[in-house]
Order: structure tokens, then C-alpha cells, then sequence
């Protein structure tokens, strides 16, 4: 037999759906979990994973899958993935979508759609979810033909991580996801790092070594860009003191040297005033968001700004810039490092002068209001109970400002948080998330039970898969932050945020099958967080706090950061 007759004998490539294309795309690409929900516009990518080496998590409703794939993400430093139905299963992700924009995270998000020939004829469960997600992705796209699914999928994967991360939707027609090809074509992108402009980084180092005042301003972008390391060896060579965002927390350990807290509408007293004194703010990986500002024109009034970013977008876009540095962070900050090895700034007065402060603003747990169970005292306890392996997955409410001041972070992947969009019920699919990504954590979620009423479901979730989450519920029956901003700006009118009717969380946990107790006395507090830590498997803490408690210090709306409150 010739070789030519050899060939022409080979069986042709069998043909494959776009369904099974995505399927083993995915599994080319690494991906390990994917979170989701069928239905019937998605169903042969349904029929699809059935064998397949990625495991899926059946959540309750749609929105968790994008949260748990969002905290999977920031957990892992991958690519997250979820999945669901057109329609209804589709518009239930958006909430998820934007809060995956709002803080960066690469999101990969798959949704089934109508046929494309019955596409535009208002169809069973037909949405343009194209047109929906625009303004809050970071790229979409609809995949028209079968033979396109894995470029599409590799494409959106690339552009979902790369430069500054942030969520991608693919819209995949029904006709598309059983449509045959023998095509399998992939895709492979280039590395695209910007290189680093050592002539800014020249320029930065000496404003830094002529400064009297400096201060590192550290955003959620350093544990994004996987500076981390770096940007902690900067502070420790030149002992510049550091302030950070709500989503910067842990990359700065919460007891470093140098470090001043959170800055900010719930920023620490001692982190607010550093910057409004400061002469120059390094700024590493931020955005100037308003709840860290506070009145932008009388932020930070006698500094001038070097700002490292990936996003040039973001330089000079909020706050004017003096030096800026576009590009990766994690040599950025090395470059600058090493420029001032041995030749750092002489700011001994200023140091000592910030380290007083924290000591003499720290908060005193000892003098804890009433004598119910003190929130921030049993926040700061339980972190410090978990160790260095404690994340906290928190929901969004006073108790994820409490978490923010007082728990105690030694990674920053230990925080994970909904920081710019402030989604209410992130809190219980985002603690599935992490501890999937990262089984050796203790992962905690921290909720209020406003925001855990929104997902409550998702203990259907834990119970499923036995995912060892620990739900830390500090119960007000209110609205917290709500409630006092109606407190303190609006005449004490409080309006719809009574939630004394909640249900009885104990009887429903356990209605899902998760153990569940109650604390109720501050006496009871250290044996709860021991039983809690110390759960074989999901575990509820059913926490009843004061509902006449605030959240101090606070910067009010519209202020500039100088004029926090400490009490009404």
C-alpha cells in the first residue's frame, strides 16, 4: 500500500457538536470547577459535561454560580467560570457579572441562547443578554457557528486575565451548541506584558527620596496583578508607612509595621489622617473609589501623586497625577525597589509619628458598649482563633465593615469582599467559592442577615457537597448600615428596615441539614467560635447582636476623609 493510499484510508475526523467543543476547551484550557444551572437553551452543553474531567457545581439560583465563580477566581488567581440557561437564567447572572467589573475579577461566563433563526422573534426565554451585559463586561461575544467555539472560548479566557482582568460573557445559540463540525480550531495569544518605563520609575524614586511625608496607598490591583510580594518588600526596604483599600486588605499583613489600616468612609482614624498629611502617595494598583476618598478635592490636600497602574485609564482619571507609571505592577515595584536600595528616604520623624498614632487610636475591645455580644471583639477573636489559614468571605453590610477593621489578614486572598459593586448576598456563594478553590482554608462567611436572607438557599449547596463553610450570622433584625445612616442623616425616619420577622436561622439551617447553633451572651462567645472552628462540616453560628450599634469611625456622605465621626 502507498503512502498516498494510506492517507486517503484514515477515517475522516468524527464529527463534533459546539457543545462537546466547549466542554473539551474547557478541560484543554485547565479548568477545574464550574458553577451553574440547566435549562432548557443550554441543555446539550448539559448533555455535553457528562463524562467530562470538570467538576459542576449545581448552585440554587443563578447569581451565586457568578459569585462563587467570581471568589473561586480571587481565591485561585485563574480564570472563574459559570454557566446557565437564556432568559431569566441569564439576566440572573448580571448582578454577579457586575460585581466581577466593578473589582477586576476574570469571569468567564457562558450562557445558552435561542436558535439564531428565531432569534429576534421574542422566542421562549429569548434575551439579548449581549446587549444587556455591555456596559458591565469587560468583552462578550456571540458565537455564531460551531466550528468557532474554542477560539471564542480561548479568546475569552485571554481576555478575561490579561492586562487588567475583568468578566467576559459568551452567548452560545442553541443551534450553535448542536450544530456538527469536524474544525477544532484553537487560538493562542501572545504574551502582551507592557514593559517597564524605567525612566518614570527613575523619576518616581527620587520624588520618593525627597519626600518628607510619603505614604503607599495599596489597591485591590497589587493582589490582582500579583504584586503582593513585591509591593510588601517595597515597604519593608524603605519603611514608608501604608494605608489600603477594602479590597487591598491582607496585601499589607493587618499587623506589619508601618501599616495604618483601611482608609476610608470606615477607614481607621489613623489611616485618614496619614493621608491628609501626607507630602507625596505612592500609589499601587487603585482607583481614587469614592468610599476611599471621601471629598476628592479635599483628599489627601498637600500630596502629590505617583501612581502605578496596568490600566493607563485609571491615571489621572479621578485625582491628578504628578508621575505616572503605566504597566505590569510586580516588576514596576521591583524596578523601584531597586532603585532605592541604600538610597531610601530620610523620613525617620514621620514614621515614628505614624506609628504613635496607630497605638494611640487603636480600638479598645475592653471598653465594649452594653453587655450583649460586641461585634467587632467577636470578629477580631475568630480571625485570630483560624490563624494564618483564615479567609473570610464576607456579604456586605456592617458586619463586612467590622470584618474589614477587625479581623486580622496575613494573605490578601484571605479577604474576600464585594467592594465596589457592595452586592448584598455575595457573602454565602463567595465562602463556596473560596473553599473549592483552596480546601485547606478555614473559610468563614461573614454575614448580616440581610444579605444572607438574598442567598439563603445555597446551604442547599453546602449540605449537597459537604463544602465545610462556617456562616458566622451576626443577626440585628435591621438593615444595619440602613438604619444608621437614617439615624444619623435622616433625622432618625427609619424607613423599611425592620427585619424582626426574620426567621428562625438555627431551625432553618438546620432545615438544610447543616448543624447550627446560637450565641446570644458575650460568655458564650469564645466556646462558639471554638465549636464553630471546629465543625467537621458546614456549620451556622447564629449570632444575636445589639440592633442599636453602629459602625465607627465614619466619614459622612459627601465629606472630605478629615471629618470622620466616632460616635453620635
Amino acid at each position: 500500500m502507498t503512502a498516498s493510499a494510506a492517507r486517503m484510508s484514515e477515517p475522516a475526523a468524527a464529527p463534533k457538536s459546539g457543545a462537546r467543543l466547549l466542554v473539551s476547551t474547557l478541560e484543554r484550557l485547565g479548568v477545574e470547577v464550574v458553577f451553574g444551572y440547566p435549562g432548557g437553551a443550554i441543555m446539550p452543553v448539559y448533555d455535553a459535561l457528562a463524562g467530562s474531567n470538570l467538576r459542576h457545581i449545581l448552585v440554587r439560583h443563578e447569581q451565586a454560580a457568578a459569585f462563587a465563580a467570581d471568589a473561586w477566581a480571587r481565591r485561585s488567581g485563574k480564570v472563574g467560570v459559570c454557566m446557565a440557561t437564556s432568559g431569566p437564567g441569564a439576566t440572573n447572572l448580571i448582578t454577579g457579572i457586575a460585581n466581577a467589573m466593578m473589582d477586576s475579577i476574570p469571569v468567564v461566563c457562558i450562557t445558552g441562547n435561542v436558535a439564531q433563526g428565531v432569534m429576534g422573534t421574542d422566542a421562549f426565554q429569548e434575551i439579548d443578554i449581549l446587549g444587556v451585559t455591555l456596559p458591565i463586561v469587560k468583552h462578550s461575544i456571540l458565537v455564531r457557528d460551531p466550528a468557532d467555539v474554542p477560539a471564542a472560548i480561548e479568546e475569552a479566557f485571554h481576555i478575561a486575565a490579561s492586562g487588567r482582568p475583568g468578566p467576559v460573557l459568551v452567548d452560545l445559540p442553541k443551534d450553535v451548541q448542536v450544530g456538527q463540525t469536524t474544525e477544532d480550531f484553537g487560538f493562542s495569544y501572545p504574551n502582551t506584558v507592557v514593559p517597564v518605563d524605567h525612566d518614570a520609575i527613575a523619576a518616581a524614586a527620587d520624588a520618593i527620596r525627597a519626600a518628607q511625608r510619603p505614604l503607599i496607598y495599596v489597591g485591590g490591583g497589587v493582589k490582582i496583578g500579583g504584586a503582593t510580594e513585591q509591593v510588601r518588600a517595597f515597604a519593608e526596604a524603605t519603611g514608608i508607612p501604608s494605608v489600603a483599600t477594602l479590597n487591598a486588605l491582607g496585601t499589607i499583613p493587618t499587623d506589619a509595621p508601618g501599616f495604618q489600616g483601611m482608609l476610608g468612609m470606615h477607614g481607621t482614624r489613623a489611616a485618614n489622617e496619614a493621608v491628609q498629611e501626607a507630602d507625596l502617595l505612592i500609589v499601587f494598583g487603585a482607583r481614587f473609589d469614592d468610599r476611599a476618598t471621601g471629598k476628592l478635592a479635599e483628599f489627601a490636600p498637600h500630596a502629590r501623586v505617583i501612581h502605578f497602574d496596568i490600566d493607563a485609564s485609571e491615571i489621572g482619571k479621578l485625582r491628578e497625577t504628578w508621575i505616572p507609571v503605566a504597566g505590569e505592577l510586580a516588576p514596576g515595584v521591583e524596578a523601584l525597589t531597586a532603585h532605592l536600595a541604600g538610597k531610601g528616604p530620610a523620613i525617620d520623624p514621620w514614621m515614628i509619628h505614624c506609628a504613635s498614632r496607630v497605638q494611640r487610636t487603636a480600638f479598645r475591645y475592653a471598653d465594649a458598649p452594653g453587655e450583649g455580644v460586641y461585634a467587632p471583639a467577636l470578629l477580631k477573636a475568630i480571625s485570630e482563633a483560624a490563624g494564618d489559614d483564615f479567609v473570610a468571605a464576607c456579604d456586605v453590610g456592617q458586619h463586612q465593615m467590622w470584618a474589614a477593621q477587625h479581623c486580622r489578614f496575613a494573605k490578601p486572598e484571605a479577604h474576600i469582599t464585594s467592594g465596589g459593586l457592595g452586592a448584598m448576598g455575595f457573602g454565602l456563594p463567595a465562602g463556596i467559592g473560596a473553599k473549592l478553590s483552596d480546601p485547606d482554608a478555614t473559610v468563614v462567611v461573614i454575614a448580616g442577615d440581610g444579605g444572607f436572607m438574598m442567598n439563603v438557599q445555597e446551604l442547599a449547596t453546602l449540605r449537597r457537597y459537604g463544602i465545610p463553610v462556617k456562616v458566622l450570622l451576626l443577626d440585628n433584625s435591621s438593615l444595619g448600615l440602613v438604619r444608621q445612616w437614617q439615624e444619623l442623616f435622616f433625622d432618625g425616619n427609619y424607613s423599611e428596615i425592620d427585619l424582626s420577622d426574620n426567621p428562625d436561622f438555627v431551625k432553618v439551617a438546620e432545615a438544610f441539614g447543616i448543624e447550627a447553633f446560637r450565641i446570644s451572651r458575650r460568655e458564650e462567645v469564645q466556646a462558639g467560635i471554638a465549636r464553630l472552628l471546629a465543625a467537621d462540616g458546614p456549620c451556622l453560628a447564629h449570632v444575636i447582636i445589639d440592633p442599636r450599634e453602629n459602625v465607627w469611625p465614619l466619614v459622612p456622605p459627601g465629606k472630605s476623609n478629615a471629618e470622620m465621626m466616632e460616635g453620635a
